[in-house]
């Protein structure tokens, strides 16, 4: 039987010589072919490969060595206020966002509507819990698959000082291989925030970022402590924060930690300090009348604008000016001397969780002593953090003054 037809010369064999048989042409090619892709590979072998992704090691507030093999993709936020965390280290929070609380839908729901503009997917991140740790699924946690969960010392039920070791949320999460980084704006916001943004930021691979805006905030906080070094107690007037102004009875405010740090560091005392031993508290009206405060800062989220403070995003300031007036009044509060003098104020709550809230520090600063922070403008600073970090821009109202 004939392999080619008798009337034409085989392919292979063009070219050689008549006496040559086509299969030692076709063994001569296949040695070529394989010593053409030894050389390749050996070639290929010498070439530079991309690295693999190295581990990354943080430390969290609570001293923790916690080590991811690699930039965290999937990121569970135990409380959901802390998207806007997210939204100063990376451009696009929610692509790495698996899971979260519901608060940012309920209690943020202005702020809330505005990043679902920008980033439509967040309708469809999965709801772990509400913000409360009774509520926390650990097993629903598990099911999103993250590479990182991130939460409060207090959420993980460890009392200041307590070890982690004790957490038997933390435990029940790492035993099923999942790291958790602990972080903390509000207990001890002038100390932990630098720690907690540098984890956070080198856990989800933008350590660079983190640390340029922990340059800007350092530095913000910097020229405040300058002005007021050498600050005697007896020139630190009395500061009443009215927290969540107009939703609950007369008068939540701060006692330890959280805005009580921030008071202090901006030159002022706040009242609440001196009866309340827990993070916030009530306040009775006789008592606060008592302490003649010579600055009113009323706070709130938006959220309930018809009963509370009207501020945040979208709010013009003339809503939220009227809206001011009408909380004070309807708590009975416009005889304080902080009212009468004009030097009463709004802002919005959130700043108080958030490295944002060295723009609160700076307006309390400019509130309590404006003779020496008259040029210190707490806008222009929420406005070169919105151009330059946060992926999210906080537009709308955020901080209000009342005339007298």
């Amino acid at each position: 039987m004939r392999l080619y037809p008798s009337t034409a010369r085989p392919a292979a064999a063009i070219g050689s010589s008549p006496r040559t048989r086509p299969g030692a042409a076709r063994l001569r090619a296949a040695f070529a072919a394989l010593m053409l892709s030894a050389l390749l590979a050996g070639l290929a072998a010498l070439a530079p490969r991309p690295a693999l992704a190295a581990p990354i090691q943080v430390t969290d507030i609570l001293g923790r060595q916690v080590t991811l093999p690699g930039p965290a993709q999937r990121v569970v936020l135990a409380q959901a206020r802390h998207f806007q965390v997210l939204s100063l280290l990376t451009p696009d929070p929610a692509a790495i966002l698996a899971g979260w609380s519901d608060e940012f839908k309920t209690s943020f729901a202005p702020d809330y509507q505005v990043a679902l503009q920008r980033f439509p997917s967040l309708a469809g991140v999965p709801v772990v819990g509400r913000h409360r740790p009774d509520t926390f699924s650990v097993e629903g946690t598990l099911g999103l698959r993250p590479d990182l969960v991130v939460m409060t010392a207090s959420f993980a039920g460890l009392a200041p000082g307590q070890p982690a070791g004790e957490s038997p949320l933390i435990g029940r999460l790492e035993a099923a291989g999942v790291p958790v980084i602990v972080i903390d704006f509000f207990i001890r916001p002038m100390e932990n925030t630098v720690p907690s943004l540098r984890a956070l930021g080198a856990a989800i691979g933008h350590a660079d970022r983190a640390e340029a805006f922990i340059r800007f905030y350092e530095a913000h906080l910097a020229a405040i402590a300058k002005r007021l070094e050498g600050l005697a107690d007896a020139d630190r007037p009395p500061v009443f924060v009215h927290a969540h102004a107009g939703i609950t009875d007369c008068c939540n405010s701060p006692g330890v930690g959280t805005f009580n740090e921030m008071v202090r560091y901006a030159g002022g005392h706040n009242i609440g300090a001196d009866v309340l031993k827990t993070a916030t508290g009530k306040l009775n009206f006789e008592y606060i009348n008592s302490r003649a405060p010579q600055v009113y800062v009323a706070t709130g989220t938006g959220s309930d604008a018809a009963k509370g403070l009207a501020i945040g995003a979208g709010v013009d300031p003339a809503d939220a000016r009227a809206s001011l007036w009408r909380v004070i009044e309807g708590n009975h509060l416009d005889a304080l001397p902080a009212v009468r003098s004009g030097n009463s104020h709004g802002i919005w709550h959130a700043f108080n969780d958030s490295p944002l809230h060295v723009v609160f520090i700076e307006a309390l600063a400019h509130w309590i002593h404006p003779e020496r922070f008259a040029d210190i403008d707490p806008a222009a600073t929420l406005e070169a953090i919105n151009t330059r970090f946060l992926a999210v821009p906080l537009e709308g109202t955020y901080l209000v003054d009342l005339e007298p």
